[in-house]
């Protein structure tokens, strides 16, 4: 059975983050609207940058998705931040956290989505949450930053037959790059949905390496470079010792 968990603080998972490369997973950081469905996906500005300064605190860089990982441990004190969608407010909220660390990251974009909004969260309740346009990518970008594909418009790839699969990951590679006349290395299966023919069809259109985050865990050389796990960045369980703490630091 897949392992599945998620992070909040350094102090919970240092012991796992000297074992490997870890992956931080984020959506939307910035306040969050009332009445959204999926609370899990926003990570409020606070939190965001306490995670940050405690990363960077302990001495933890940045490393982006391309590098080669060690085979075992992490004494070079790496670590890889990802955003999934494209969101404005990670612009706004994220990027001068980002800067202030002299942290990198990656934002996976869906292609079909530029400039407008989760059109695939909204179908199932979700608010609407505007996407990054391409002037703001370019803004991304120039900041040191890199993007990669989420496929053209966010399905469910396992789910989709074979011919819109390769669609929707060869024509995401292509529209970006050519929007943005940069290469796009690195791919994030929607929802972590993937099989074996969805893994191919990603390795066969160009894409060094894919993410995932159906399981969860740091990565090595041994990692198969188009499953790479990744942890999903939230705030802990709420109860009275995440209200304490909250309060103690100021983003509860």
């Amino acid at each position: 059975m897949a392992t599945k968990f998620s992070y909040s603080t350094l102090r919970d998972h240092a012991a796992l983050f000297s074992q490997g490369l870890p992956i931080l997973t984020y959506h939307k950081v910035g306040p969050k609207p009332r009445g959204v469905k999926w609370r899990s996906l926003y990570a409020g500005p606070r939190f965001f940058a306490r995670q940050m300064a405690e990363l960077a605190g302990a001495g933890y860089r940045t490393a982006n998705l391309g590098e080669t990982r060690p085979a075992v441990g992490n004494a070079a004190r790496k670590f890889v931040i990802t955003f999934d969608d494209g969101y404005v407010n990670v612009l706004r909220y994220a990027a001068p956290v980002l800067a202030r660390h002299g942290f990198t990251a990656i934002q996976f974009i869906v292609a079909g989505g530029i400039g407008g909004s989760n059109a695939w969260d909204i179908a199932e309740g979700e608010r609407a949450t505007p996407l990054m346009d391409a002037a703001q990518i370019g803004d991304w970008l120039a900041a040191g930053h890199e993007i990669g594909s989420h496929t053209v418009s966010h399905p469910r790839l396992t789910q989709i037959p074979a011919a819109r699969q390769r669609e929707e990951i060869f024509a995401s590679k292509r529209r970006l790059e050519d929007r943005f006349g940069r290469p796009v290395r690195h791919f994030c299966y929607p929802y972590g949905d993937w099989n074996e023919a969805v893994r191919d069809l990603v390795s066969e259109a160009g894409y060094a390496t894919a993410c995932t985050h159906l399981e969860s865990g740091v990565n090595t050389a041994a990692t198969p470079d188009h499953a790479l796990l990744r942890i999903e960045a939230r705030y802990p369980r709420r109860n009275l010792r995440w209200l304490w703490r909250g309060l103690l630091n100021g983003w509860a």
